[in-house]
């Protein structure tokens, strides 16, 4: 008998809070067909681990590495996360480059979160940066997963304003509630198989949007 369930695996390092919104509105709804099948958390004590522990999720803890040690860390998260057979894996603020050696076991399978309208602001600050700067608009992008940091071809994105007299803590509390519901309907439209890459254009995804 076949999988009935779509199988993610997601990737987190500190607290958790869009992996909860993956739990709420993906694992325990029962208007998608899809699971979070495991939790790899970079940190062992993180209250990510917590999250997955109530809501009766698997977890591991593989730890972050340095520069040199990565292909081996990558290794190990091939291991850990191959084990699940995962369809789709999630960095959901895995705060950690992966190499080839991960990324090449789940070709087209593993997606990150980042708190930008890519291109524009990669890389760690990306809010603040974006506060500094005094763009007009930010916003949240959900992309398919590169060794290049916070390169590979964009899925959804979403703007946010950025308002006068915007603080960071404004600022990034309205950033966190988009990628909150866009990850969560990015994962759900890869379980019902609307997201895939366009073969004439590798670094356009095409969306379906029809239907719910």
């Amino acid at each position: 008998m076949g999988r009935l369930m779509f199988r993610v695996v997601v990737m987190v390092s500190g607290n958790g809070s869009n992996l909860q919104a993956l739990i709420d509105n993906v694992h325990a709804n029962d208007k998608v067909d899809a699971q979070i099948v495991l939790v790899v958390c970079s940190k062992d004590g993180a209250m990510a681990l917590e999250r997955a522990a109530a809501a009766g999720i698997p977890t591991e803890v593989v730890a972050l590495a340095d520069p040199s040690e990565r292909t081996d860390r990558d290794r190990r998260l091939n291991e850990v996360i191959g084990r699940v057979e995962p369809d789709l894996v999630v960095m959901a603020g895995w705060m950690s480059i992966v190499t080839g050696t991960f990324l090449d076991a789940f070709p087209d399978r593993v997606i990150n979160l980042h708190p930008s309208l890519l291109p524009a602001f990669p890389g760690m600050h990306a809010i603040q940066e974006a506060l500094e700067w005094g763009v007009r608009l930010t916003g949240v992008t959900v992309h398919i997963a590169e060794e290049a940091v916070d390169g590979g071809p964009p899925i959804l994105q979403e703007p946010v304003p950025i308002l006068a007299g915007d603080t960071l803590e404004a600022l990034a509390e309205r950033v966190h509630g988009v990628e909150h519901r866009l990850l969560s309907h990015c994962v759900t439209l890869y379980a019902q198989g609307r997201i895939t890459r366009d073969p004439a254009q590798p670094r356009r995804m095409i969306i379906d949007e029809g239907g719910s």
